[in-house]
Formats: C-alpha cells, structure tokens, sequence
C-alpha cells in the first residue's frame, strides 16, 4: 500500500472512531415512571394514595409541551360522580439550570365515576419555556381536583425523584451551556429514541465532515512532500 493510501485510511479509521466516541457520550433524555405518594386534603377529611407517574416533553416551537400521566387513580369521592363533573389540574416543578414550576391541565372525566373508587386523572398537559440553556429535571408537584363545588389538594410527600431529566436550549440561546442532548432544547426536538438517534447522528455527522476534512489535508501534504 502506497503512503498515500496509507494516510487516507488511518484519518478515515480515525474519524469513524471519533464519531462514535461522541455518539456514546452525548446525553440523552432520562425518563421514568415514579411512584409519587400523595396527602389529600378532602371534603370528608384526609385520604392517601400512591400512583406511577410519567412525564414526557415533546418540542413545540421555543418551548415544550409537558404531559403527566398518572397510572392509578389518587383520591376517592363518597358519591358517583357524573361525565364532566371533576376537573384536573397539577404542577410539575423545574429544577436544574432553570428553577420554576409548570402548571399542567387536563379534561374533565369522559365517563362517570363511581362513588368510593380511586379517581382516575386524565392526562395533564403544559407548556414549558426555558429561559436558561442546560440541563433541567421535572417532578410531579401539587395536584388539584375540583368536583362537585369542591377542591381536594394532593401534596407529594415522600419527595418523588423527578421523572424526566432533559438538555435544553432557550430561545435565542439564553445563558447556560449547550451540549448535544435531549428533550429540550433545540438539540432534540423530542424525547423519544428516534429523535435521540437523529439527533446523535447529527453530532458524529459534524465529526465525520472534520475528518474528511483531515482526509483530504494529509493527501495533498503527501503529493506536495513527493513533489
């Protein structure tokens, strides 16, 4: 093999490492479902309950669109509740680069619930709009029923760990540091794997083009060094 050769193949060998060494390395969104125990504060005196909780970002324009699941139903009511008779609302607390709270909403009940069943929350649903670039947490915070011309209040009190961990970057590119990441900014436009995967790929693309960059340095120094 000629030097030449020699040379394109080692910078080409190089570069494929590089890319994936930043493919492995570049963070991602971190999402899991947390058990949150809620104290609730009713008409007919206190109830608890635990339920998973999930919460997923999708991006939408400078922000993003939160949505929180609950998988159990939390609290109860002594009487059946009619379609349309209960309404949901929560608030997710930002922690991180950028400290705050969102508050999420959801539907009304689409059915009727019956009296003295776990109350089942539709899912709720809120927009976030960081000011700051970096990492950021969400953990389920406050929820609120109102039903029947009355509010129960649920607090987390066993401090849930937060449910989804997300890289963002702020309009304009506020303050904070800007790393290939996820959920967030516009380095990942949502915090599903396809989207992390492209969104990856488009890092060790930036590394590859340097290399074929580096490719084509070493030939044209080897042809001026013959010469």
């Amino acid at each position: 093999m000629s030097d030449r050769k020699r040379s394109t193949a080692l910078a080409l060998a190089s570069a494929l490492a590089a890319g994936s060494a930043v493919l492995l390395a570049a963070p991602a969104a971190q999402a899991a479902v947390i058990d949150v125990a809620y104290d609730c504060k009713t008409p007919i005196g206190d109830k608890s309950a635990v339920s998973p909780i999930d919460i997923k970002a999708v991006k939408e324009g400078d922000g993003y669109k939160l949505t929180m699941s609950f998988q159990k139903g939390v609290s109860s009511s002594p009487v059946e509740l009619g379609k349309g008779a209960m309404s949901p609302s929560a608030v997710i607390v930002v922690d991180g680069a950028e400290k705050g709270s969102v508050p999420v909403s959801g539907p009304s009940n689409p059915e009727a619930l019956p009296a003295n069943t776990p109350i089942k929350i539709t899912d709720l649903s809120g927009t976030f709009k960081p000011k700051k670039s970096g990492k950021v947490t969400f953990t389920a915070g406050v929820l609120t029923i109102k039903a029947l011309g009355t509010t129960t209040t649920c607090t987390p009190g066993n401090s849930p760990k937060p449910s989804l961990e997300l890289e963002v970057t702020a309009a304009g590119g506020g303050g904070g540091s800007q790393s290939g990441g996820s959920g967030g900014g516009e380095t990942l436009p949502q915090t599903g794997p396809t989207d992390s995967a492209l969104a990856l790929g488009t890092l060790g693309g930036t590394v590859l083009l340097s290399g074929a960059v580096g490719v084509l340095w070493l030939t044209r120094r080897g042809q001026r060094a013959r010469s």
